[in-house]
């Protein structure tokens, strides 16, 4: 089975993260992954995303032109990706950033304050893991915990002092999102 997932929003919000992470996560239980970024010139506050496909066999073409998932960062992203999503595709919504409600009947949809679960756990920059905890809620490509495996062995030695922050965060969005 493959699934393609784009994460979404302004640079900044740890999007490009949270696909690597998905990447990392995959690659360290032997799946076959592609992860491509795409950021405008800005470092924080312009439009960046990344698509991240996870599947059981080799993968054909690392482009999605129709995605399984989706997280939606902010309100551009929703509008770009919703039309996007395939039928029964998952949509994250950060309701924080995002001032209305899904347009389609045809998807899952999980919209929460991301901003304020992550500020209310003392980590205000931990929005990119309450959207990727609520994602692997609604599209279990692997536990939680295999999640949180890959973040201890691929976070650099600078930033391991946030991982338990970021558990937190992961945790809140994936009971939230159940």
């Amino acid at each position: 089975m493959q699934n393609e997932i784009i994460v979404s929003g302004f640079g900044g919000q740890g999007v490009l993260f949270g696909g690597q992470l998905l990447a990392y996560t995959a690659m360290d239980l032997d799946q076959h992954v592609t992860w491509i970024p795409s950021y405008g010139p800005e470092m924080r506050g312009g439009t960046a995303n990344c698509t991240v496909i996870i599947s059981e066999e080799e993968i054909g073409s690392p482009l999605v032109k129709r995605p399984k998932a989706v997280i939606a960062m902010n309100l551009p992203s929703l509008n770009k990706y919703e039309p996007l999503l395939k039928p029964e595709g998952v949509m994250i919504i950060n309701t924080s950033m995002v001032d209305r409600a899904v347009q389609r009947n045809d998807i899952v949809t999980v919209a929460l304050p991301a901003n304020e679960i992550a500020e209310q756990l003392g980590n205000s920059k931990g929005t990119n893991m309450v959207m990727l905890g609520a994602l692997l809620a609604k599209l279990p490509v692997f536990p939680l915990e295999a999640l949180v495996e890959s973040m201890k062995a691929h976070t650099p030695k600078r930033n391991q002092q946030f991982i338990p922050g970021n558990v937190k965060t992961l945790q809140a969005g994936f009971e939230f999102a159940q």
